[in-house]
């Protein structure tokens, strides 16, 4: 389970498991928000979503883009495949490894079995395939899965 922790102006910070957030709320570093109805942990509500007691400054977010992450490619994509919008599970190089091709926003994309295997180690132009979208850096929110 996953709680949601908002900044101290109730701003989106980012999702903790319930141990942490727990842990959170013993140090007294974060109030609970909303919590699950008729169920505790200890002399603690179980939390959905923690506020913190105190604002923390978010410049790690700015001026930065998000690093590359199979998860993050996972949640721009909305775990769909980016050539034929079904469930995607696997991690497509439009430009292959084997040619040069890298771990990046703008050269990954999320792809079901079927269409990775089908276009291989080609690019999806050699492979007669077409992207869905365009490929790009996503924002913060969307990594933190709000």
């Amino acid at each position: 389970m996953t709680v949601l922790v908002l900044n101290a102006s109730y701003e989106p910070f980012q999702k903790v498991d319930l141990r942490h957030a727990i842990r959170m709320l013993v140090r007294g570093v974060a109030v609970v928000e909303e919590a699950e109805e008729g169920r505790t942990f200890g002399h603690f509500p179980v939390p959905r979503v923690l506020r913190l007691v105190r604002y923390v400054a978010m410049r790690w977010r700015h001026g930065r883009r998000p690093p590359w992450s199979k998860r993050g490619i996972y949640l721009r994509d909305k775990g769909l495949c980016g050539y034929c919008g079904k469930r995607g599970h696997t991690i497509d190089h439009v430009l292959p490894q084997s040619r040069g091709g890298a771990d990046t926003w703008h050269n990954t994309v999320l792809a079901c079995g079927k269409c990775n295997n089908r276009k291989g180690s080609r690019t999806p132009d050699e492979a007669g395939m077409r992207l869905r979208f365009e490929l790009r850096v996503p924002r913060w929110e969307e990594l933190v899965g709000l």
